[in-house]
């Protein structure tokens, strides 16, 4: 259990690649801090069975991520009653489809908000806390999307991208204070958001589930196979293990070979 002693912050951690972060670091027995939206009920079942694989304390934080002051404040409460900072995973996201033309400006401003801002504040207050200390490791949860565009998604492309050169700024900044900063760029990742828009689509395209999954899903992936949370989560678990202490500014493609074209 390399990272007993440890402090994890995982965003948007309720479900998902989040939830499997968050779980992957309480199997080497860090204490973790979930945030995110959900049935609170369901979310403190999983706050507490990541204490009991951690052997350590989680804890659950309903900040808003689009709230800069209550980013900062998860950071703060994090410091004071877990005793460190010392891995921050930012994957909160939203995500909106239109034509630019036609792209709400509040949807716009939501997205940046969470998928790009929420990031930089939860940067900005973990960075000097880590200094301290020494040691460090964040990590950002870009997309295939960081990398290549796609029609109608100009607020998520635009935050991705933004994320991808936030993550190699940031990585400059820190890299003579033991802390490295790293990018992991999923393509579709089979999650329950994923498997819950599949009987919309078949209906509204008059498709088989196969044909939504395959022609639809990963159509742009050669591998024609969904990124697992757990696989995700594994990439984000060696980046924050000492052999990984020369790895910084990088984007790490999962994508079934979508950005390899």
């Amino acid at each position: 259990m390399f990272l007993k002693g440890k402090s994890a912050i995982v965003t948007g951690s309720t479900s998902g690649i989040g939830l499997a972060y968050a779980k992957a670091l309480a199997a080497e027995g860090a204490s973790v801090v979930i945030n995110g939206f959900g049935v609170a009920a369901a979310i403190e079942t999983e706050r507490a069975a990541l204490e009991a694989t951690a052997g350590a304390t989680a804890l659950y934080d309903s900040a808003d991520m689009s709230k800069p002051d209550q980013i900062a404040a998860m950071v703060a409460r994090t410091e004071e009653e877990l005793g460190s900072v010392d891995i921050v995973i930012s994957n909160a996201g939203i995500q909106h489809v239109a034509p630019i033309d036609e792209f709400p400006i509040e949807k716009w401003d939501a997205i940046i908000a969470i998928n790009l801002s929420s990031t930089f504040h939860l940067m900005r207050a973990a960075i000097p806390l880590m200094k301290a200390r020494g040691w460090g490791r964040i990590i950002t949860t870009a997309s295939a999307h960081s990398l290549v565009a796609s029609p109608n998604k100009s607020a998520y492309v635009a935050a991705k991208h933004g994320i991808a050169g936030l993550t190699k700024t940031a990585a400059l900044e820190v890299a003579t204070h033991g802390i490295t900063v790293n990018c992991i760029s999923p393509g579709y990742v089979w999650t329950p958001l994923v498997e819950n828009q599949i009987p919309d689509t078949m209906k509204t395209r008059n498709l088989t589930r196969d044909q939504v999954i395959n022609d639809v899903l990963l159509d742009a992936q050669p591998t024609k196979q969904f990124v697992q949370p757990e696989q995700v989560a594994a990439l984000a678990l060696f980046l924050c293990r000492d052999e990984a202490a020369q790895i910084t500014g990088a984007n790490y493609s999962m994508d079934g070979g979508w950005t390899a074209a």
